[in-house]
């Protein structure tokens, strides 16, 4: 009896040694709990600096960074109101598309994180489920009638952004349909979005044909823009951005359970399928809302978590935190670019995201064979 009690004491002890990390593994959770903290501090200076330079510069004009932070000041303290030319600027019109730009940023950064971590491939990005044609399909359907109908045109502001988020929303609707017809794997879910979203590219060509007095404008739209921000919509893109990212990081420990393999994670009892279903209407809700006023803008949603995951590896803890300040320093400077590169012209946001995302994922994606350990 002693002897098997032994034994018995033994083979636990043994079970708890192999739980305990080894010295190797804890050296590699200090590294990579460094880099967040690098990452968060450096990455809020940054965005900190954009901010200043963002309501400094712009196609219109420069103003001493000095400046432009004491008009802001200024505006504040008024209240918005009985503002002079200088405070005018730089609060109604500056300000709105820094609100802006950070709620995109994050918002895309932390989808493209979720849906990367759901469909277990870190190149995929939040218009993976056909979210972006299908939003652009009924945007430019929904510019299509209001340019038919002049008692609309009042309303345009409100009207295109909903029949954005609708269709977006409608899109994922029918990939997650044929997707799961097909059996629910990640596969299925990347096919499904291809196809759903050719579908809805081809009805967005149709109607774009259709709408060639408004073009410029729709063409705005589908390449992305902070230029038709205003205080009216601003906080409509950040407070559901943020709050979303928010709720999303909430299950950041059921996320690594999911990364850890399916019949691992029903095992420690999560249930897959709904955890699945839940968290991808809740990715292309973030990322309906964030394409809604401002248009696509791709490529934030691909780099951004997916370098993450190469400095941080699979800990959605650390990944989605640094998802949502790199995705807004990212979206802040770009918006800059896009303002001065060319000016007084202004080009499309999405356009400078393709710009520097595509050599930045090229040399991800070349040294993601040798490095990549998310």
């Amino acid at each position: 009896m002693k002897g098997f009690i032994g034994t018995l004491r033994k083979g636990v002890r043994s079970m708890n040694d192999s739980m305990v990390p080894s010295d190797d593994t804890r050296s590699e959770i200090k590294i990579k709990r460094r880099r967040f903290r690098i990452i968060l501090l450096m990455g809020t200076v940054f965005l900190f600096a954009m901010f200043l330079i963002s309501i400094s510069i712009s196609s219109g004009g420069i103003i001493p960074i000095s400046d432009a932070f004491m008009f802001l000041i200024s505006a504040i303290a008024k209240g918005g109101e009985d503002l002079t030319t200088e405070e005018l600027y730089v609060f109604s019109s500056r300000l709105p598309r820094v609100v802006a730009a950070i709620g995109v940023g994050a918002g895309l950064a932390i989808a493209g994180c979720m849906f990367q971590a759901l469909i277990r491939n870190p190149l995929v990005d939040p218009y993976i489920t056909g979210v972006s044609s299908g939003a652009g399909c009924l945007a430019v359907a929904a510019s299509t009638t209001i340019s038919s109908f002049a008692f609309l045109a009042g309303y345009s502001a409100y009207i295109i952004p909903i029949a954005a988020i609708v269709g977006g929303l409608l899109a994922f609707a029918f990939t997650l349909a044929v997707a799961e017809g097909a059996g629910g794997s990640a596969t299925n879910y990347i096919l499904s979005g291809v196809i759903v979203g050719f579908a809805f590219s081809s009805l967005q060509t149709v109607f774009l044909s259709l709408n060639k007095d408004n073009l410029t404008n729709v063409m705005w739209w589908l390449y992305g823009s902070f230029g038709n921000i205003t205080w009216e919509n601003a906080f409509l893109v950040l407070i559901p951005a943020l709050g979303i990212s928010i709720i999303a990081m909430l299950w950041a420990r059921e996320f690594n359970v999911f990364m850890s393999g399916e019949d691992q994670a029903r095992l420690l009892g999560l249930n897959v399928r709904r955890f699945k279903a839940i968290m991808m209407v809740i990715a292309s809700v973030l990322t309906s809302v964030c394409v809604a006023f401002v248009g696509v803008i791709g490529f934030v949603g691909l780099i951004v978590p997916h370098a993450c995951r190469m400095l941080l590896g699979s800990d959605h803890r650390l990944i989605m935190p640094a998802s949502i300040v790199l995705g807004a320093c990212l979206m802040l400077f770009a918006d800059i670019i896009a303002r001065v590169a060319i000016s007084p012209l202004e080009l499309p946001v999405g356009a400078i995201t393709a710009l520097i995302g595509t050599p930045v994922f090229a040399y991800m994606l070349v040294r993601r064979g040798r490095e990549y350990d998310g």
